[in-house]
């Protein structure tokens, strides 16, 4: 006769138990993908902006710039691996200033409206 658990108290090993630290490459892969993700919705808040410039919609696009840019930062030793190469990340911070640019242009302009009103 074979002893069993009842079904409510199967062992099972977590998937965490068995998996090993990221290497350094992998690290750096996940930053990566993570600065991107902030890319993009920088991007499509900032697309929202545009299309309609509410005070609210400016104001997510300007905090969402301003999260890319600390991202963007240069970063020191050890912390390296975990950024962006520095060629794509200069070209994304020359975008985030005329980002910031044009939303404040949108801002001037969504103040102009409101004083014809």
């Amino acid at each position: 006769m074979q002893a069993t658990l009842p079904l409510d108290q199967a062992t099972t090993i977590s998937p965490k138990a068995t998996r090993q630290p990221p290497t350094p490459a992998a690290a750096s892969n996940y930053a990566a993908v993570e600065i991107h993700s902030y890319l993009a919705a920088r991007d499509l808040l900032f697309r929202e902006a545009e299309e309609n410039p509410t005070d609210d919609n400016l104001r997510r696009a300007l905090a969402a710039n301003e999260t890319v840019e600390n991202c963007l930062r240069p970063v020191r030793s050890p912390y390296q691996a975990q950024s962006l190469p520095e060629a794509e990340a200069a070209r994304e911070r020359q975008h985030c200033k005329a980002v910031k640019l044009r939303i404040a242009e949108l801002r001037a302009r969504a103040g102009m409206r409101r004083r014809t009103a």
